[in-house]
């Protein structure tokens, strides 16, 4: 331990008589460290966002959508195949014919660029429109934070009545401003404030705080679009009935799509844990692009080590000499230059560190997730760093090892 120790103190007295090489070598560690921790960090913390907000639509919810467009091989070679769109029609025969004990909710997207008004206050053109029955709700994941919701007789008359979400509420009605009750306008259409919304923060989920929701009804005659697919939220009473709820959906739309037997399903069902494992992974391509960055920039780092290391050699060849003369063995000339690379290395890895959780933390903050310590990452960038010394520094400590003392001690 007192060797180990004396090495360090020699290190260190080393690395402060080329300060500023060593620091610029270490600054170049912090950026490869930073990169690899901050991305990776805000990545996890994104995942973390993900899992909770759809976690949030709870564990006995699934969807029906319309099937993504996919490419088949036909005679001419390969071409998409583009499914039926989910009709109005098709939503609302599923919900009336489908006989689980189940809540069934019918939404839309009617616009993802819209701007309410009320008086002089106006949102910005970035919130999303939904159109919604009186069950949209709990398979969406939203609470009625004021107000109520939809009655089924003002999505059956298309009545013109929205509920906010909270921030929209927030920019709309500051203070103590109560809006139910109030008339907004949505673009040229005007409706009556009904509810808020409970703020779900920074969701990860399309549109967030930032959405508004109508009458199914009424934004198929406000908002009406060619080719428009709706979606199916089906709540079960429990997830242990999640399974069977999906089997009898599954069956039941087919049949209300008219597909015989054999037929490929021209829609899909998804849980929500399915959502959220397909978004998280598609984030594994950035989690690689990241690793990428990271370790190329550390390969500049090991290269800048490198010759910072062999131009040390060089300016104590004297110094080298001297310590074979007094009895200094080879192994310990070489093990006292790669532990200067070592403690180089890992005092850029320390500030690449702290700086990579900062700044993975800031992500972390405006996705609306908790202070994330990543001790996994911690420690691969120790080991990273450890391993970049090692390598960068093998050569020139092999290099001064090996030297004659004699030739040595006549340098200069």
């Amino acid at each position: 331990m007192h060797l180990w120790r004396e090495y360090i103190k020699i290190a260190l007295s080393a690395i402060r008589g080329n300060m500023l090489r060593a620091v610029l070598t270490m600054v170049i560690i912090a950026v490869g460290i930073t990169a690899l921790v901050g991305i990776l960090t805000a990545i996890d913390a994104i995942k973390g966002s993900i899992n909770s907000n759809f976690t949030s639509m709870g564990a006995n919810t699934f969807t029906i959508r319309n099937r993504e467009m996919s490419v088949r091989i036909g005679k001419g070679g390969k071409r998409p195949k583009k499914y039926k769109p989910i009709s109005y029609d098709d939503a609302r025969r599923f919900k009336e014919t489908f006989l689980f004990p189940a809540k069934v909710g019918i939404s839309m997207l009617a616009s993802m660029g819209s701007t309410l008004k009320y008086r002089d206050k106006e949102t910005n053109p970035n919130i999303a429109v939904f159109g919604g029955d009186e069950s949209y709700l709990a398979g969406g994941g939203y609470e009625i934070d004021n107000g109520r919701n939809f009655s089924s007789q003002e999505i059956f008359f298309q009545s013109p009545v929205i509920l906010l979400g909270s921030e929209v509420a927030a920019k709309l009605f500051p203070g103590k401003t109560q809006p139910l009750d109030k008339v907004i306008s949505v673009g040229a259409s005007r409706y009556k404030v009904i509810g808020v919304l409970k703020s779900k923060g920074a969701s990860m989920t399309m549109g967030g705080d930032k959405i508004c929701i109508i009458p199914v009804s009424n934004a198929r005659a406000r908002f009406a679009m060619p080719d428009i697919s709706y979606t199916i939220n089906v709540v079960c009473r429990n997830p242990q009935e999640l399974e069977i709820a999906v089997g009898e959906a599954t069956g039941r739309f087919r049949t209300v799509r008219a597909l015989r037997t054999g037929q490929e399903d021209n829609f899909e069902i998804l849980k929500s844990d399915s959502i959220a494992g397909l978004l998280i992974e598609n984030i594994k391509y950035v989690t690689m692009a990241a690793t990428i960055i990271g370790i190329i920039t550390l390969l500049g780092a090991a290269i800048g080590l490198m010759n910072i290391m062999l131009v040390s050699v060089s300016e104590r060849t004297r110094e080298i000499g001297v310590r074979k003369s007094l009895g200094a063995s080879s192994a310990a000339i070489r093990f006292q230059f790669l532990t200067e690379a070592v403690v180089i290395c890992q005092m850029g890895g320390i500030l690449g560190i702290v700086l990579g959780m900062i700044t993975g933390n800031i992500t972390s903050f405006f996705v609306g997730s908790g202070f994330i310590v990543p001790w996994f990452w911690i420690g691969s960038g120790v080991l990273i760093c450890l391993f970049v010394g090692i390598v960068a520094g093998y050569y020139p400590a092999s290099r001064a090892a090996g030297l004659d003392p004699v030739e040595a001690l006549r340098y200069e």
